[in-house]
């Protein structure tokens, strides 16, 4: 089976503190401290608007593409959310990614401004030890888990 065809157990949403499959911790674990405390944070804050909600269902935390990837594999009323590094052209260093052909990250910035820095339709970007805008990234998480119940889910 290919890594990025590569699924996990679903976890419970209700808490950021969840049981990760041991694919998933050995990712983390690979990630220098102070990278992995920041993607541990953004792994807590997506459980946790998951399980804040409606329609959403239990989280499938895997990996895509070798990067700890949250899905709605249950109820699909989601598109996925990637958490990683970026690549070392990157002015960031660290990503919540979502499928670029979504109208995700657009939205986003039309929401946002400049409340957060985004690389193309693909992401928001992130530097370590950024004091990260909770409620406004929890609320790019919401609508993304709830991405296919269409618009009116959304608001």
């Amino acid at each position: 089976m290919s890594e990025s065809a590569k699924t996990n157990t679903s976890v419970g949403a209700a808490s950021g503190s969840a049981a990760m499959p041991p694919e998933v911790a050995a990712t983390f674990n690979d990630y220098p401290e102070a990278m992995r405390a920041e993607l541990l944070r953004l792994r807590a804050l997506i459980l946790a608007t998951a399980s804040e909600t409606d329609g959403v269902g239990m989280i499938t935390e895997t990996l895509k593409w070798g990067e700890p990837a949250y899905l709605t594999k249950e109820t699909r009323s989601g598109s996925t959310i990637r958490i990683a590094p970026t690549n070392a052209k990157s002015a960031h260093d660290y990503a919540m990614f979502f499928i670029c052909s979504t109208n995700l990250v657009s939205d986003f910035r039309t929401q946002f401004g400049d409340t957060f820095a985004y690389e193309g339709d693909r992401a928001v970007q992130f530097n370590v030890g950024d004091k990260i805008p909770v409620d406004e990234l929890s609320e790019c998480v919401r609508q993304a888990l709830t991405y296919h119940l269409g618009p009116e889910a959304r608001r």
